[in-house]
């Protein structure tokens, strides 16, 4: 069965020279995973799974060099460039590429948001979150939302925290359950904020199979109901829908690393035509090979029917993307 990689993620090669030179620490972490930018080596692995293609995303250098002021307008157009250029060029691989944008200068970001997508082709735009050291929100990046919308093209969203072994007696759990915390936090924002009654097409995918929202949905909706009863909370805005309804919108992929059970609760809660295939490539102790074999397993361990299961492989994606 035909299959596209709807979030993977590279280093292109010049980009990443580039950031050798004003981010050394950077660069060095990025050559732990050669197969960010060694092309050849990421085709041997993805040859092995059959018809397969991926949507392309800038890695977390992008989290760092996009929010300095001095560099991140340069970077972003370095990062679209080559993003375009790799997928013109390896067009039976790639999908799509996904644009990059200077957090720094919101003028700046929809200028280069422009540029990727009308002049570069590229089908999004990937955002970190938290930005500026607050959750992605309707604050900090409605421009960039509302745009978005009128491309009817989706956003990426994807978390990050410090990436170190520091917290809680050296057990990385910044990492392993800080990230999944920050993508529902971005979700919670965006949902209370009324994102979807704003801009009814925008489209949005989370990363990590919805995060927590789908294991929580009960709770989501009992914690607020409760809030407001017991406490008198309200939320900011008045939301046009259950707010439940809100985190069932956003589109979200299977990078569970192979976990099944976290598939299935994200496929009830969500539903078969907002999953999509994504498998986090090439980050795993296998330089991608694991994580693409162990997440093809756990789709295919799914209790789900064949359509649906080429829905999540691939044309949940064509129609997102219009391809």
């Amino acid at each position: 069965m035909a299959k596209i990689d709807i979030y993977t993620h590279v280093v292109p090669e010049r980009y990443k020279r580039a950031l050798g030179k004003v981010m050394p620490d950077v660069e060095a972490t990025t050559d732990h995973v050669p197969t960010l930018s060694d092309m050849g080596r990421r085709f041997a692995i993805m040859d092995r799974y059959g018809d397969m293609k991926q949507v392309l995303t800038l890695t977390l250098t992008g989290s760092l060099i996009l929010n300095d002021p001095v560099h991140a307008v340069d970077f972003a157009r370095r990062a679209n460039d080559e993003m375009a250029e790799l997928v013109s060029r390896h067009q039976d691989r790639f999908a799509a590429g996904v644009a990059s944008v200077p957090t720094t200068d919101m003028d700046a970001a929809l200028s280069e948001l422009e540029r990727a997508v009308e002049k570069l082709g590229l089908k999004g735009v990937h955002l970190f979150t938290p930005m500026k050291g607050k959750p992605l929100s309707l604050d900090n990046a409605k421009p960039i939302f509302e745009k978005m919308a009128g491309y009817d093209l989706p956003i990426w969203i994807h978390p990050t925290r410090p990436i170190d072994r520091s917290d809680y007696r050296s057990f990385y759990l910044d990492h392993v359950f800080g990230w999944p915390y920050q993508s529902t936090a971005a979700m919670t924002y965006l949902a209370l904020d009324g994102l979807f009654d704003l801009f009814p097409r925008v489209k949005v995918v989370i990363h990590h199979c919805g995060a927590l929202a789908p294991f929580f949905d009960a709770r989501i909706t009992e914690s607020y109901d409760s809030s407001a009863t017991i406490f008198g909370m309200k939320n900011e805005r008045n939301l046009e829908k259950p707010l439940i309804d809100y985190y069932k919108m956003f589109y979200t992929d299977t990078a569970l690393s192979g976990g099944t059970a976290g598939l299935m609760c994200g496929y009830t809660v969500l539903g078969p035509d907002h999953l999509l295939f994504g498998t986090d490539m090439p980050y795993d102790s296998e330089l991608g090979d694991r994580i693409l074999r162990n997440t093809i397993a756990s789709v295919e361990r799914m209790t789900i029917t064949e359509q649906e299961k080429e829905m999540i492989y691939s044309r949940n994606a064509k129609s997102l993307l219009k391809l």
